[in-house]
């Protein structure tokens, strides 16, 4: 299993994670629960009329974190907006329970993915994991 499979697998048991961005000089945290593995890279899907869209437009650099069985996952790195319609369809396909509100032809339905990251695992009394994407 790869690195990037690891984490997403994480984020998949764990069902939800905190996605933390910047504004201005704020931070904003708030949660999420798609993650796709897709070419390799790990995915996350929002809406482009989101504030979280538009913060992460101006600032690509991002922190999430979940927890799950007593261990914790941070993941820190950029995201990268994929504007095609494949890796899309892959996330609504993974998560139908979000084509109520999403399609992959709407024009809202946005799909990033993560580069120069890297993730932690750790928990009580566990030794901590250092993992790159």
């Amino acid at each position: 299993m790869t690195n990037v499979e690891r984490v997403c697998a994480f984020l998949d048991e764990a069902q939800t994670y905190y996605l933390a961005t910047v504004e201005g000089d704020q931070p904003r945290v708030r949660p999420f629960g798609t993650a796709l593995v897709y070419e390799g890279r790990l995915y996350i899907q929002t809406g482009r009329v989101k504030a979280v869209s538009r913060q992460i437009a101006a600032n690509p650099k991002v922190e999430l974190c979940a927890f799950h069985e007593g261990k914790w996952l941070r993941l820190a790195g950029e995201l990268v907006d994929d504007d095609r319609r494949e890796p899309k369809k892959a996330m609504l396909d993974k998560m139908p329970m979000l084509r109520g509100m999403y399609s992959e032809d709407d024009g809202n339905t946005q799909v990033l993915y993560f580069q120069n990251a890297v993730a932690t695992i750790e928990g009580f009394g566990a030794a901590k994991e250092t993992l790159e994407l």
